[in-house]
């Protein structure tokens, strides 16, 4: 799975880098080195639906926007259901009904430094198991394109539909089998995808079910590094690049 991850790099880079076409200066939000659910996060995508369902008619728009992590399906009745929809499985996610939707019509990239696991550590000659933090992103620290979805959401307790608050965008990260230095600290691992794949992937018209599929067969190519970081990255409230550096032994 994915439940914690770094997101540093600034709107501009992220807009160079992504090619994005619509940038918005009023949205904007701080680094993050220890990105929980619920948070706002930046993401990738393009045409957004007008809430509703609508598509906007106009020429397609790549779009750098941010999102609430935790998706809530358009039918859901409460906004809580989105802290336990942060991931959801590729080999599942086009039938999952909480997501299939989402999946043909709404799909996003999520910038990324890395992401955090934890893994079960049992001291030598017994004693209480602890589990100890690593820090796992690209060798060469590119910026990793999670894989991701969004929905709307429509606020029943807001009376007007065209009131912004009447409406709640959220995602949630597509997750694998891990491979690499994932795969030695946790069986899953958010799924990165490559450059070549970002445009079929953000196409609101592409909505085949078995080509989208087949982008996600693999994870983003490259090597991948692990290192124990402190357990300050536990505690949700606790931020700042001193995350990311390895723990004292």
């Amino acid at each position: 799975m994915c439940g914690r991850y770094a997101s540093t790099r600034s709107p501009e880079d992220l807009t160079r880098l992504f090619e994005v076409t619509d940038v918005r200066p009023e949205e904007t939000l701080a680094p993050s080195w220890n990105v929980a659910p619920t948070d706002r996060v930046w993401a990738v995508l393009e045409r957004a639906p007008r809430p509703g369902g609508e598509e906007d008619p106009g020429p397609v728009r790549r779009q750098l926007r941010p999102l609430r992590w935790g998706l809530v399906p358009s039918w859901a009745k409460d906004v809580k259901i989105g802290a336990r929809m942060i991931n959801a499985r590729v080999e599942t996610v086009h039938e999952k009904p909480a997501f299939r939707r989402a999946f043909v019509r709404h799909r996003c990239l999520l910038p990324a430094d890395g992401f955090y696991e934890w893994q079960q550590i049992t001291p030598e000659g017994g004693g209480k198991p602890r589990k100890q933090p690593y820090f796992i992103h690209p060798e060469d620290d590119r910026v990793m394109a999670l894989a991701g979805l969004y929905e709307y959401w429509r606020d029943p307790a807001v009376a007007h539909e065209d009131d912004p608050d009447a409406w709640l965008t959220t995602c949630t990260i597509l997750t694998t089998e891990a491979t690499d230095a994932a795969g030695r600290v946790h069986p899953r691992m958010p799924l990165a995808l490559t450059p070549e794949h970002y445009d079929a992937w953000l196409d609101p018209a592409h909505q085949d079910p078995e080509a989208l599929r087949a982008l996600l067969s693999q994870p983003a190519g490259g090597h991948l590094d692990a290192r124990e970081v402190s357990t300050a990255v536990n505690n949700v409230r606790n931020n700042g690049p001193h995350l990311l550096e390895p723990a004292d032994r």
